[in-house]
Formats: structure tokens, C-alpha cells, sequence
């Protein structure tokens, strides 16, 4: 593959809903322009970008794909993203490494939710973007409904270029509004001119005013000669809607239908004409040598650096690095840097992604996007040399909050399981593999179900170790709530000397339930030798790890060794640790003994409408809500104190709610008393457990 200096390159992701065509729309590109020979299909499996095993069985995108697509003398990094909201981390990826952004409507479902959060992430960043309505070869696509959607929603930065000719329902041709000329398809890559249908006029007037408007804000010259009335020139009007499309001031919209291969070419125009080069974008890092800011700008002159945007690790074609260079031009055998663990290392080949199949590239420029082999570094990490190394700042990704436990079916093959998804969690970042010691399981953290089950499904198939996924154990708590006073004696004979320990204690709250226990001893008369204190206090210490009423972890308990008695001979450090264990039991039970439960501070972002069914459900998760605030952005924050326990399946339940729309967070807050049902359910539930 040729070598693409920086202004030759485009960098573009394509967003969306699930379903929306977005994949559809890569293949055809990829058709239209060589890469593959066929028109490969969603629905058979047979897509360039879908290559994946758990794609092609699920019909949809899991990973990000790459395809690099020539076009008029320059080169089009598309990155086809996943549009279902467990995958959120790939998109996040994507952004991250993209100059722009497409989004992709689907023309008979119209703007989706998914549409609305590609926007919302366009704006985070301040991606310069445009709208693609797909499947305008369906009868009931209605790209002008669309429209009028987008404006309602985002003002008058939405312009539509084209609009759809229609005959018996079939998608005929198409209006050009900067040109206003028709062309009619005659063939799926072939078309004519045509003349403007009369239905089609008055919509032509009409967006081609809002758009010649949006050109004369550009300049005050323009300004002026818009209003005495003169005519701007095509190479005028171009000119002006980059500008603002490169300042995300206008957002085109324009449509295709990628299975009849019509709109592609228009739209691979477009990106090119209205879409910026990495030289329009800015990148700054921090030269870690003058501490100073490195302003990259992927500029070809400055020093090599470069950063990692996504990591690809597959048991057969090895681990892939996907970088962006941000300055300088990288070459294989560069001797490279990463700045996060201070290893220096030789590039060796270099790569470029057509969906699954990497192809060798003798060098990478300024802005472009590729691949390194087999290299020890991480998403996000920064690359640079060691005579001037770079750092730049680590994009975000989506916290998971989603977890279930999981277990090995095969027994033996715990570390295989674990090693497995510490791949899969390198390829995905939002995937994450906790082990819960306190509670004896391994927990896998997501983003919703849907990927912890596509990620077990992929340990299945890569790694061969199959896992099943469970309802999570909740780190519950016991204390107490009254006093109690026992007198606990341990005695043995056995021939020889004997075991002899004898404490009398109390028991009784502490006050604090950041610590398990509290010792005292207020022992008068040497009835227990001095010797012995630091036993009994271990007695103590050891049983506080598994408490007398379902075994979990004591906090908040108050232990006073006030009198006992010794042998000379039989007493030893053992028996006393013995008998403040069997005090400690005793004691616990005669106080007052509660569970208390996890309570976590949960705050759910949600457009206003579903307020009241979010506090509904809420209410029946045993939730207290704190308060509602406005985001000022049509969603209403609602703060709420939930049980831990209460949070599993909260993820599907919240999208049931929303349609996809509300997202949440918590953090823990503290413990609570569990209420009495809550507790003996607990209580049953651990004993029928200890009894397997």
C-alpha cells in the first residue's frame, strides 16, 4: 500500500444505533473501491468488518474494524464501531483515534437513541461530524421526517445536501443543493441528469436558504453579499461548509442505500471535500524532558510520537498495537519508547488493518493509523523516543458497572479461564476480572450482560475454557446491637499437661464500623497473667473473620477482658485463644446480632419523562431517593441510597425503563442493618451453602 502524506488522510468513525447500516456502509465502500470483490452481507456472516466468530453468529458489530479506503488520491481510515451500548468501550476507542465522525441513521427506524449518544460523544470531543441516512431503497424510508428530527433537536446546524427522488416508492434518484442539479441512477454505480421533480422544488428553497445563510455567517464580506442579494459561487459555498463543518457549526446530512451501492461515491466525496485532515486537528502531550507542553498537531517535522488507541489480542494472528501517529512518521526497525513503563523497543513491521487482514506498509505519516506486532504495550499508552519522550493524556472509557461471578465448569482450569480473559479484558477495556477474596468468587465487571455473555462465549471459542456466569455473593456484614456478659472456660486433660484457659468478657457496640473489633482489658489481681492478654486478643482477631451468624466478616464489636483465671501449669497462650473464641461465639449471640448490608450512593442520568418510573423502580429495589437535579440538558439526575443487592440486573432494567437512554453510577456509601427478612433470607441461604 502507498505511502499518504498527512493531508491526503482522513480519519472517520462510523456511529450509530444498533442496526442502523453502519457496517453495511463500510462494505459497500470497500467494494466500490477494490478491497474486496464481493458485496459481502450482515445477515450471511460474509462482511469485511464482521470477521469475528461471535459477529457473524450474532449478526452484529462486537469490535471495532478498520479498513483503509483509497479514494480520489487520498486515504480513508474508516473505523466501523459497534452500535449496541455494552460496547461502548470500543466506540470510545474509535473517537479517540478519529477526526471526524459519520453518523449513521437507519431511513425506515429513523433517530434512535443511539443516534442522539453518536451526537452526544461528537460533541464531548468536538468531532466535526455528518448524518448518512441508510436503507433509503426501503418503501417506508423517510429521509425527510428524519430531518425535520434532527432539526428539532439540534437547530439550525443540521443541512441537508441532497434530496431523495422517489418513483412508486422506489429510491430513484437524488437533488444535489449545492449544485442544484438532479441526477437520476441509471445502474448501482452510474447516473444521469435528470430534471427536479416540481414536488421537490419548494424543499430544494428551503434548505438551500438555511445553507446559504449558514455560509454568510462565515465572513462579514460574505455576509454583506448575501444580503444585497448576490450569488456565491459553488467553489464559495464548498469553501464556507468545510469551515464550518470543521468547527461542527453545520452538519450535513446525506443519504444512500449501501446494498444497491447508491450514494457511496457521493458520499466518499463528501468526506474528502467537507471532512478535515490531522492538520486541522490538534494533539497536545507533555515533553516529559522540559515538562513542558508538546504541541504535536501531527506535524510531519516534529519528533517521532504516536499513541496507543486499541489493542487486538487473537490466539492465531498474535497481539496488534493500533496506533495513531501524532507526529514525526514512524518506519519499521524505529527504535520507539513508551513512556508508561519506560521501555524502549524496535518497531519492526508496520501495519495497516483491512478488516481482519493486516497489510505490511513501509511507513506511517503524521495522522495516519496503523498497527505494530507483538509489542508489551497497552491501550492508551503513548510511544515516542528516548531522546524525546512525549506523554499524552489517556482518553476516557466508560466505567463498568455491571458484574456477575463466573466459575470454571472444568475444575482445574481457574488459571486458564483467568488468563484468558486477561486478554479479552486487553482487547476491551470496559471488561474487567476482580477477585473477591472476602467472598471466595471471581467477579467479571462489564458494561450490561449482553457483553459478559459475549465475553464468555468468546473464552469458549478462543481459549477453550468454558465459564458459566452467576449471581454475584454481597459482602454482607455482622455486628451487634445489645451487650452480654459470658464466662467461657476451655479445659482438657489428657495425660501429661493439660489445656487451661478461663476469660470472663463483655460484649457490646464499639461505634465504628470501619474496623471489626475493638479490644480492652481491665483484668484486676493477676486473675489472667499479663502473658496471656495478646491470646485472647487473637482468639478475638481470628474470630471476627467469620461470624457466628452466617460467616461473614464482623465490624463495629467491643471486646472487654475484665476477669478469668489460670492453671501454673495446664494454662498456655493456645488455651486462652481457645477460650476467648468460644467467649467471643457466645458473646456475639447473646448481643443483639444483625447483618447489615451494602448501601450504595447511586446516581441515574435520565431524559425528564421517565422520572417518575425511575423512582418507581427504584422504590421497589428498597431505594431512598436524595434528590433530582436537572443536567440542563433534558435528562434529570436522580440520587438515590440502594441496597448493594438490590443493584444486580439494574443495567437491563434501567434500559427496559429508558430505551436505552438513562446510564447510572454508584459508588459504596456505607452499611446498614439489613431488614429482618433480608437477614433470615441470608442467614438460610449461607447454611444451605456450608452444608453442600
Amino acid at each position: 500500500m502507498n505511502v499518504y502524506t498527512t493531508d491526503k488522510i482522513r480519519n472517520v468513525v462510523l456511529l450509530g444505533h444498533g442496526g442502523a447500516g453502519k457496517t453495511s456502509l463500510l462494505e459497500a465502500m470497500a467494494y466500490l473501491t477494490g478491497i474486496t470483490s464481493r458485496l459481502g452481507s450482515v445477515a450471511d456472516g460474509t462482511t469485511l468488518s464482521d470477521f469475528d466468530k461471535e459477529e457473524q453468529n450474532r449478526k452484529f458489530s462486537i469490535n471495532t474494524s478498520m479498513a483503509p479506503i483509497i479514494w480520489n488520491d487520498c486515504k480513508i481510515n474508516v473505523l466501523d464501531t459497534p452500535g449496541y451500548f455494552d460496547f461502548i468501550g470500543e466506540v470510545e476507542e474509535a473517537v479517540a483515534a478519529a477526526d471526524a465522525a459519520i453518523i449513521v441513521v437507519n431511513g425506515k427506524n429513523g433517530v434512535e437513541v443511539g443516534t442522539q449518544k453518536a451526537w452526544e460523544l461528537c460533541e464531548k470531543y468536538h468531532l466535526p461530524r455528518m448524518f448518512y441516512v441508510s436503507n433509503m431503497d426501503f418503501d417506508n424510508a423517510s429521509y425527510r421526517k428524519i430531518v425535520e428530527t434532527l432539526t428539532d433537536l439540534y437547530g439550525k446546524k443540521i443541512a441537508p445536501m441532497y434530496l431523495p427522488i422517489r418513483e412508486n416508492e422506489k429510491f430513484v434518484g437524488y437533488v444535489n443543493v449545492v449544485k442544484q442539479r438532479a441526477r437520476r441512477y441509471v445502474d448501482k454505480q452510474n447516473k444521469v441528469e435528470c430534471e427536479i421533480p416540481d414536488y421537490l422544488k419548494d424543499y430544494l428553497a428551503n434548505y438551500r436558504d438555511t445553507m446559504l445563510e449558514s455560509v454568510a455567517e462565515t465572513s462579514e464580506a460574505f455576509m454583506d453579499r448575501y444580503f444585497n442579494g448576490e450569488e456565491f459561487t459553488e467553489a464559495e459555498i464548498v469553501s464556507a461548509l468545510k469551515a464550518n463543518v470543521s468547527t461542527c457549526d453545520m452538519v450535513p446530512v446525506t443519504m444512500g442505500a449501501s446494498v444497491n451501492l447508491q450514494g457511496i461515491m457521493i458520499l466518499l466525496d463528501d468526506i474528502i471535500s467537507y471532512f478535515p485532515s490531522p492538520l486541522e486537528r490538534q494533539i497536545a502531550g507533555v515533553s516529559l524532558k522540559s515538562n513542558e507542553v508538546f504541541q504535536a498537531d501531527y506535524d510531519f517535522s516534529k519528533a517521532k510520537s504516536a499513541f496507543v488507541w486499541k489493542t487486538i489480542v487473537d490466539p492465531f494472528i498474535g497481539k496488534y498495537s493500533m496506533i495513531k501517529v501524532a507526529s514525526g512518521s514512524i518506519r519499521p526497525d524505529d527504535m520507539l519508547f513508551d513512556t508508561e513503563n519506560q521501555n524502549e523497543f524496535r518497531a519492526g513491521k508496520l501495519y495497516v488493518f483491512e478488516g481482519s487482514r493486516p497489510v505490511e506498509v513501509s511507513e506511517l505519516m503524521a495522522g495516519d493509523i496503523g498497527a505494530l506486532s507483538k509489542l508489551d504495550v497497552d491501550t492508551r499508552d503513548s510511544i515516542s523516543t528516548k531522546a524525546s519522550p512525549v506523554q499524552y493524556g489517556k482518553f476516557e472509557i466508560s466505567t463498568p458497572y455491571t458484574y456477575k461471578k463466573y466459575v470454571a465448569v472444568t475444575k482445574g482450569e481457574e488459571d486458564k479461564a483467568a488468563q484468558g480473559l486477561s486478554k479479552l479484558a486487553q482487547e476491551d477495556q470496559t471488561l474487567l476480572v476482580v477477585n473477591d477474596a472476602e467472598n471466595h468468587q471471581t467477579l467479571l465487571y462489564g458494561i450490561g450482560d449482553q457483553q459478559l455473555d459475549v465475553a464468555a462465549s468468546k473464552l469458549l471459542n478462543k481459549y477453550k475454557v468454558k465459564i458459566v456466569l452467576e449471581k454475584p455473593a454481597v459482602a454482607f456484614r455482622e455486628t451487634i446491637r445489645k451487650t452480654s456478659d459470658v464466662d467461657s472456660k476451655y479445659k482438657k486433660q489428657s495425660g501429661g499437661h493439660g489445656q487451661y484457659g478461663h476469660v470472663k468478657m463483655k460484649f457490646e457496640p464499639s461505634g465504628d464500623l470501619e474496623k471489626p473489633y475493638v479490644f480492652e482489658q481491665i483484668v484486676v489481681g493477676g486473675s489472667v497473667p499479663k502473658n496471656y492478654f495478646p491470646a485472647v486478643e487473637k482468639g478475638i482477631a481470628e474470630s471476627v473473620l467469620k461470624g457466628p451468624m452466617a460467616g461473614y466478616p464482623v465490624v463495629g464489636v467491643k471486646a472487654i477482658l475484665y476477669d478469668g483465671s489460670y492453671h501454673p501449669v495446664d494454662s498456655s497462650e493456645q488455651a486462652f485463644k481457645t477460650a476467648a473464641s468460644m467467649a467471643f461465639k457466645k458473646g456475639f449471640m447473646e448481643a443483639g446480632p444483625v447483618l447489615l448490608e451494602p448501601i450504595a450512593s447511586l446516581k441515574v442520568t435520565a431524559p425528564d419523562k421517565y422520572t417518575g418510573d425511575i423512582m418507581g423502580d427504584l422504590n421497589k429495589r428498597r431505594g431512598r431517593v436524595l434528590g433530582m437535579n436537572p443536567d440542563h440538558k433534558g435528562n434529570t439526575i436522580v440520587e438515590a441510597d440502594v441496597p448493594q443487592s438490590e443493584l444486580y440486573g439494574y443495567c437491563t432494567a434501567l434500559r427496559s425503563i429508558t430505551g436505552g437512554a438513562g446510564s447510572f453510577e454508584y459508588t459504596f456509601a456505607r452499611y446498614e442493618q439489613a431488614p429482618a427478612d433480608v437477614q433470615e433470607k441470608e442467614i438460610e441461604a449461607r447454611a444451605e451453602e456450608a452444608a453442600k
